[in-house]
């Protein structure tokens, strides 16, 4: 570190290097994983036939159509949101205004872990709840 200089953004090399760091581990390293076993454990054309199954392009049309649907409805309701809060004044605008930063400001539980004990009561923790109870001994399948 030069002395005498100073940054606009102090701590940027570090924070941004963390930051790779997670997104390598958390992100990266697993896709890697599953491009490799990919690779060695699949042929051109067995992996075009996984890709090509019905349940598979069904679970692509789920998935690309809901986040679409979502996206579409946020937008929708954001912006109609926005222009209210913008042009009009009513009681408990500031009210609505914060409940809005509100999911900015909260941490967001991991949707890999619905399990964990600080997670707040959620869907997650409810499917967690679900898969625990029919993932007795007593069940024959354990799902």
């Amino acid at each position: 570190m030069r002395f005498g200089s100073y940054s606009v953004l102090p701590g940027f090399g570090p924070t941004f290097g963390f930051t790779l760091l997670y997104l390598g581990v958390l992100v990266l390293l697993p896709l890697s994983a599953l491009v490799l076993f990919a690779v060695n454990n699949l042929s051109a054309a067995e992996f075009w036939q996984v890709i090509g199954s019905p349940r598979v392009l069904a679970s692509f049309r789920l998935s690309f159509g809901a986040a679409f649907i979502a996206a579409l409805l946020n937008s929708l309701f954001g912006l109609i949101l926005a222009w209210i809060l913008v042009r009009y004044t009513f009681p408990g605008r500031r009210l609505v205004d914060a409940l809005i930063d509100l999911p900015f400001a909260m941490p967001t539980p991991s949707p890999a872990s619905p399990c964990a004990p600080s997670s707040p009561p959620t869907a997650g923790s409810a499917s967690c709840l679900r898969r625990s109870i029919s993932n007795s001994p007593t069940t024959p399948s354990g799902w």
